[in-house]
């Protein structure tokens, strides 16, 4: 469940990134792709990088051994 609502938190922002950068900078056409581009850029490699640390911790590919005393 957790996983899905961060995902829509990330899409939502995603989405209001874009609409500010199309209001504040308002340049020509090839400018205006070009901040879109960076925008979503920006949130698709943060909701990847937070997918991957978060999917990571469901099976850790090490598992901690416990030693004798512990």
């Amino acid at each position: 469940m957790a996983f899905v609502v961060t995902t829509l938190i990330f899409g939502v922002v995603g989405i209001i990134a874009s609409l500010l950068v199309r209001i504040c900078f308002s340049g020509g056409p090839s400018a205006n792709l070009l901040h879109f581009t960076l925008v979503v850029t920006a949130v698709v490699c943060s909701w990847m990088m937070w997918a991957i640390v978060y999917l990571a911790q469901m099976k850790p590919l090490i598992v901690p051994i416990l030693s004798e005393g512990e």
